[in-house]
């Protein structure tokens, strides 16, 4: 169970074992579990949509993106904002890759940030399925495998470097039940991810960030929110 705890520790703000010091490889072997980590975000996702749906949409919207936020720590979150203002600045890979480690944020990761969180929350007020928002996750967490596989580590002493290489087969076994429920919005968080690390991969010198990472976690959670939002509207 240490690599589904990793997991659940690292991805989510659930309570987790005390685990000690992480030992090398270890965070490769709990990529494994990354999507079962992200049923776990859905779960609640989904708990909190059945308990609010008395609520105004827009309200609910709120509280759910609120509920999502507090389940990942903002994480992810942090990720995007830091890599809106690296990889939109007009400077060279090295300068960009120091960007990133500047703790403070800038124009873009405001304008970024701000656009974003409203297109999610106007997103989930829209009314998406319960069990979209019980799959989604997994399938975002599944479909961030592939670039950490294809792209190495843009900083060798980053956690994106220990993360990275993900253990692709049994993450998909996983996430197969979510496939099958959600083909589209599966394709398009998995296209959407695809593009966003190969643009980020070219302005960080061919490499990808822990930073990155968590862009292609929110970006592909709004990206599959907006197919399936749109599917319910079109009668699909």
């Amino acid at each position: 169970m240490r690599p589904f705890w990793l997991a659940l520790g690292f991805l989510t703000t659930f309570p987790v074992p005390s685990l000690g010091e992480v030992r090398p490889g270890e965070m490769r072997a709990a990529s494994a579990f990354y999507p079962l980590a992200g049923y776990c975000v859905g779960g609640a996702l989904a708990l909190a949509a059945w308990l609010t749906q008395p609520l105004p949409d827009g309200l609910q919207g709120a509280l759910l993106l609120a509920v999502w936020l507090g389940l990942t720590g903002m994480l992810h979150l942090d990720g995007l904002l830091d890599s809106a203002d690296a990889l939109l600045a007009m400077r060279s890979p090295e300068q960009r890759l120091k960007i990133l480690s500047d703790v403070h944020l800038g124009s873009f990761a405001f304008g970024v940030g701000f656009v974003h969180l409203l297109l999610k929350w106007q997103l989930l007020a829209s009314g998406p399925s319960p069990w979209l928002l019980l799959c989604l996750p997994a399938v975002v967490r599944f479909a961030l495998l592939v670039p950490m596989n294809l792209y190495p580590a843009a900083r060798p002493e980053g956690l994106g470097a220990r993360s990275r290489e993900g253990r692709l087969a049994p993450a998909l076994l996983f996430t197969l039940p979510a496939l099958a429920l959600f083909p589209w919005p599966a394709l398009a968080v998995l296209l959407t991810t695809l593009l966003l690390a190969r643009w980020a991969a070219a302005r960080l010198g061919g490499g990808l960030s822990g930073d990155v990472y968590g862009a292609l976690v929110e970006v592909g959670e709004n990206a599959g929110l907006l197919v399936g939002v749109w599917l319910v509207g079109q009668g699909g």
